[in-house]
């Protein structure tokens, strides 16, 4: 009786998955170059709404490439009106200073994200290679050519971006799995 229980729930997610329209901001941070990405799903057909990077110039402080993030960010999220956000999970850098400059600017994307009440879930880098592609071990390449496929862009993002919407489109492939089995929010 659980078993069929449980079946009929699965089944009634399914069905609700199917008609909802949900609109996923992707986020790819780093100082000087921030993908982002906001895909919008309906069920299994999914599309790109906006996509691009966010630029700061080497020579530009610190301070100001985080604010610029911010409000670039933010700006997005009030053109665009995502349902939830979905960032990179932190990654381990050999160098300590370059991390916690990636820190920093993971930390006012969430920021942003937080501002404007979305719920923002982390994926692995290894995880979304793996959505994507199939394999969490795959060259950045082979990402941005699925990316074009899943989307059906007439052209190959630029490699942030790219970055970007492969993490939204793991969050959603992540939306069809029970709670206890998806991505930690943050």
């Amino acid at each position: 009786m659980i078993c069929r229980l449980s079946c009929l729930w699965w089944a009634w997610q399914v069905v609700c998955m199917a008609r909802e329209t949900i609109k996923i901001l992707g986020i790819d941070t780093s100082l000087r170059s921030t993908g982002v990405g906001i895909i919008e799903a309906r069920g299994s057909e999914l599309r790109a709404v906006a996509y691009g990077r966010i630029r700061n110039k080497p020579k530009v402080p610190h301070s100001l490439c985080l604010e610029n993030i911010f409000s670039s960010i933010t700006d997005l999220i009030e053109a665009h009106q995502p349902d939830c956000a979905a960032i990179e999970g932190a990654f381990f850098a050999k160098n300590a200073n370059t991390a916690m400059v990636l820190g920093q600017a993971r930390g006012v994307a969430i920021a942003a994200c937080a501002k404007k009440g979305l719920e923002i879930t982390e994926h692995s880098p290894r995880k979304v290679k793996s959505a994507i592609v199939g394999t969490g071990t795959a060259q950045k390449d082979q990402v941005a050519k699925m990316v074009v496929r899943l989307l059906n862009l007439a052209e190959q993002p630029q490699e942030d971006a790219a970055d970007a919407l492969a993490i939204a489109i793991c969050h959603h492939h992540q939306l069809s799995l029970p709670e206890e089995l998806r991505a930690k929010r943050i």
